[in-house]
């Protein structure tokens, strides 16, 4: 039995969950999500909602705990939201933003002008001394992470100086240079 699966889920004040013809909508204060859920029985009972598998073939063991993670993650975002901070490491490097444009200067001829998802709140926070950060916020964990994943693909952190763009609190592993 699926650990993830088997577990249930306690729906918290201000959410609503329905259940019609295989989709799930989630709706909060800071949003509304859908899920469709093909193989798994979803059922809500009391506030609280459980996920039984109709066998225990391979793909309805693999989507029990699958389509129960993505409703968790559904009721966590309309509740609380979900939040990504990017560093910009290098001389020079600079974020800016207006609006939902984020405007991007790290080492290229010309600046990264990107249109920001509707639904993804952008901030970029610059302090003296310290690297550049682009704050993402959303209710959507999915987007919000598709978001940041983009931003950081533009220049990856190399490994020998560290510079580039990359999540706060994530290690690189640096390497040494000619010398060692």
């Amino acid at each position: 039995m699926s650990r993830i699966g088997k577990s249930p889920i306690a729906i918290p004040d201000g959410v609503t969950v329905n259940v019609a013809d295989g989709v799930v909508s989630v709706k909060g204060k800071l949003g509304e999500l859908h899920q469709e859920v093909k193989g798994i029985d979803v059922s809500i009972e009391d506030n609280i909602i459980t996920f039984e598998r109709p066998t225990d073939l391979k793909a309805d063991r693999a989507k029990h705990g699958l389509y129960r993670a993505l409703i968790n993650n559904m009721i966590e975002g309309v509740s609380n939201g979900f939040t990504k901070q990017l560093e910009l490491v290098g001389v020079g490097y600079r974020a800016s933003n207006q609006g939902q444009k984020l405007d991007l200067a790290i080492g290229f001829s010309h600046n990264i002008v990107l249109d920001i998802a509707p639904e993804v709140t952008v901030e970029t926070i610059s302090e003296k001394g310290k690297n550049p950060v682009v704050k993402l916020t959303s209710f959507d964990k999915q987007l919000v992470g598709q978001v940041a994943a983009k931003i950081r693909g533009f220049r990856k952190p190399e490994p020998y100086k560290g510079k580039g763009i990359k999540f706060v609190g994530e290690q690189i592993r640096r390497k040494a240079g000619k010398s060692a």
